[in-house]
C-alpha cells in the first residue's frame, strides 16, 4: 500500500485482543502529515493501546500500520522513527541533563561535537538552555518535563508519541507545559499523536480530537465540532455537560418543554424531522425575569464558582445546568425564565 502524500500515519483495518478479550475494534485511522491528533477517552477505552501499536511496543492481533507510506507493522520500535514522552519522564538520575537529552544520540553514535550542538538546540528549544550540567534531582516536576520532551526532539523524529505526559503536573504546570508542547509541534511540524483522558489538554494542544469508547472511534473532528455537533449520547455527555431533553424539530424551529425556538443550523445535525433529543449546554442558558409561561423554572440550587454560579433548575420536571454569570445572577432568587442561546444548543437522534 502506498499512501497519499499527506496521510502520514495511517492504521488499516487494526484489531487487538489479549485472550478473548478484544480491546481494539476493527479500527481505521489517518493523521495528516505535521498535525496533532489526540487520543481521548475513558480508562479502558483503548487509547493507550492504539499507542502503543504506533509504537512497537505491542503488535496487532490483525492489520497494517504505515508510516510516511512504509508498512512498518512488523517493524521493531527501533526502526519506525518515533519517539514517546512517557508521564512519569523516564529520565536517568545518575545523567546530566545534557547528557539525558544526549542518550540516544549516542546510541545512534552521533559524535560528540555534532551531540553537544544538538543537545545545546533541543533545550533551548524547551527554555533550558544552560541546563546540560545540572542532574534531575535539581530542577522542578515542569523542567523534568520539558527535559523529556528535549530528548525526544533532538532525535527529530517522523512521529512524535504523548502517553499522557502532563498527569504528574500541577494545574498551572499542565497549562504552561501543553502551550509549549503545542508552540514546539506547530514551530517544528512533527506529526504527533496525543492521548490523555483530559478534556481541557486535548482541545488546547490538538489539531483534531479523536474521542473512542470500548474500542472503537466514536467521532473525529475539531475541539469545536466535537463539543457543539456531538454525534451521539455518549460523546454528548463525555464532551462537558449537558441537559438532555426530549424535543421536536419541524422547519427549522425546536419545541423544547412547549418552549419553540429557531435553530437556524438545525441541518448540521443530521436529525430527521420529528421527535428527537435536544442538549443543552450550561452556557447556553440565560435566567431572566420574564418570558412565557413555558420558560418557567424553579432554582433548586446554586453554587458561586468564581467566575460563574453553577445552578441546577427545575424545567419542565427535568433538571437543567446552568452556567450563570456572576454580576448577573441572584442566589436568593426561586423563580426565572429560561432562554436559549444557539450557540451550544445541539441536536441528536432519539434512540
Amino acid at each position: 500500500m502506498t499512501t497519499k502524500n499527506d496521510d502520514f500515519l495511517v492504521l488499516k483495518n487494526i484489531t487487538k485482543s489479549f485472550g478473548k478479550s478484544v480491546v481494539i475494534d476493527n479500527l481505521d485511522l489517518t493523521i495528516k502529515r505535521g498535525t496533532m491528533v489526540t487520543l481521548l477517552g475513558p480508562s479502558g477505552c483503548g487509547k493507550t493501546t492504539i499507542l502503543r501499536l504506533v509504537a512497537g511496543l505491542e503488535n496487532p492481533t490483525s492489520g497494517q500500520i504505515f508510516i510516511d507510506g512504509e508498512d512498518v507493522t512488523k517493524s521493531s520500535i527501533q526502526n519506525r522513527d518515533i519517539c514517546i514522552v512517557f508521564q512519569s519522564y523516564a529520565l536517568f538520575p545518575h545523567m546530566s541533563i545534557g547528557d539525558n537529552v544526549g542518550y540516544g544520540l549516542r546510541m545512534q553514535n552521533i559524535g560528540a561535537e555534532e551531540r553537544k550542538k544538538r543537545v545545546k538546540e533541543a533545550l533551548e528549544l524547551v527554555d533550558l538552555a544552560g541546563f546540560e550540567d545540572r542532574f534531575v534531582d535539581q530542577i522542578s516536576g515542569g523542567q523534568q518535563q520539558r527535559v523529556a520532551l528535549a530528548r525526544a526532539l533532538v532525535l527529530k523524529p517522523k512521529v512524535l508519541l504523548f502517553d499522557e505526559p502532563l498527569s504528574n503536573l500541577d494545574a498551572n504546570l499542565r497549562r504552561s507545559m501543553r502551550e509549549k508542547i503545542r508552540e514546539l509541534q506547530q514551530q517544528l511540524g512533527i506529526t504527533s499523536l496525543y492521548v490523555t483522558h483530559d478534556q481541557t489538554e486535548a482541545f488546547a494542544v490538538s489539531d483534531e480530537v479523536i474521542v473512542m469508547h470500548k474500542g472503537k472511534i466514536m467521532q473525529k473532528a475539531p475541539a469545536k465540532e466535537l463539543y457543539l455537533r456531538p454525534n451521539s449520547l455518549f460523546l454528548a455527555n463525555f464532551m462537558g455537560e449537558s441537559s438532555i431533553f426530549d424535543g421536536k424539530l419541524a422547519q427549522g424551529k425546536v419545541t423544547v418543554n412547549g418552549y419553540q425556538f429557531e435553530l437556524p443550523q438545525a441541518a448540521q445535525f443530521n436529525v430527521a424531522e420529528g421527535d428527537c433529543l435536544v442538549g443543552i449546554r450550561p452556557e447556553a442558558v440565560s435566567l431572566k425575569t420574564e418570558g412565557e409561561a413555558s420558560q418557567g423554572c424553579t432554582i433548586k440550587s446554586a453554587v458561586y464558582m468564581g467566575n460563574h454560579w453553577e445552578v441546577v433548575a427545575d424545567w419542565g420536571g427535568r433538571n437543567l445546568l446552568i452556567n450563570a454569570r456572576p454580576d448577573g445572577f441572584d442566589p436568593d432568587m426561586t423563580q426565572s425564565f429560561v432562554h436559549l442561546a444557539k450557540h451550544g444548543v445541539f441536536l441528536l437522534k432519539k434512540e
